[in-house]
């Protein structure tokens, strides 16, 4: 029996993302959330490397637009801090273990856990219900949501930054290894929006200029009456079309909300832009 239904496609296809339940076991959630626990107990970030990690427009110019390190992280994995976790000498004021907002953006190639739930037989099945004939890994990120501070991420589209020729070809795996609930920051989607094109991108911006990055475009005012709020239970996964709107609110709470999350692109006949950048979810 396939793990995702013909029902499950049809929701996907017609409002661009879609929760399944039960993609990981709760055991199978704790083990990846034990392994970053000890990666990030064991980082060694510069100073001049320690990065905040920002979706506001503005903001995301003036700090992963001018850090190299934000710029080539695309086959390693490196560290992404919240707002206010470092003091002016660039040390920190709360635990290491509280001040990580994400780590990307290549734990499938390097941590065979993270490679494992990402080739896992389901994820595959997946892929071929979809009809991807040539599927292959852009990126994976863990973040965090940390409670209390957990950054709020603005409305987006995932091709702004992981941009194909034609569209359509990419789309977010987002596993939740915690429950996640409108009170943690679980997200909120605008069902049918990925049939309205792209709004901006993200590009690189020609060597030796800065910032590392602009944008061509800006991203649209959404009603914010058309989001969904959609909560995802422990194990359980969202599917994301490149082009769908989706957000998440900061987490007051005091529970976290971590995530597993990568992107699969379409290969097979299918233009990956070369001023593409790292992306954000």
């Amino acid at each position: 029996m396939d793990f995702m239904t013909d029902q499950d496609v049809q929701k996907y296809r017609e409002d661009g993302y879609v929760v399944l339940d039960g993609l990981l076991t709760a055991q199978e959630c704790d083990k990846l959330r034990q392994r970053m626990s000890e990666i990030v107990d064991r980082m060694d970030v510069p100073e001049h490397c320690r990065t905040t990690f920002s979706t506001y427009h503005d903001e995301q110019l003036k700090t992963q637009g001018n850090a190299d390190y934000f710029i080539t992280s695309g086959d390693k994995i490196r560290f992404f801090f919240e707002k206010g976790v470092f003091d002016d000498k660039g040390e920190f004021i709360v635990p290491k273990q509280r001040s990580v907002n994400k780590v990307g953006h290549a734990l499938h190639a390097y941590e065979p856990l993270y490679k494992k739930v990402t080739h896992s037989p389901k994820v595959q099945g997946i892929a071929k219900k979809l009809g991807l004939s040539t599927p292959v890994i852009l990126q994976s990120m863990y973040i965090f949501k940390q409670p209390g501070i957990g950054g709020e991420v603005t409305p987006h589209q995932d091709a702004t930054f992981l941009y194909t020729e034609p569209l359509g070809r990419v789309m977010g795996l987002w596993i939740a290894l915690e429950d996640a609930t409108v009170n943690n920051g679980c997200l909120w989607f605008i069902p049918g929006s990925q049939n309205s094109g792209i709004s901006r991108r993200m590009v690189r911006t020609p060597e030796g200029t800065f910032p590392l990055t602009d944008f061509i475009g800006r991203e649209q005012t959404y009603d914010e009456e058309k989001f969904v709020p959609t909560p995802v239970k422990k194990g359980g996964v969202v599917l994301i079309h490149g082009e769908v709107v989706h957000r998440s609110a900061e987490n007051m709470s005091e529970d976290s909300r971590h995530v597993y999350t990568f992107h699969i692109m379409e290969a097979q006949e299918t233009r990956w832009s070369p001023d593409n950048c790292t992306s954000q979810v």
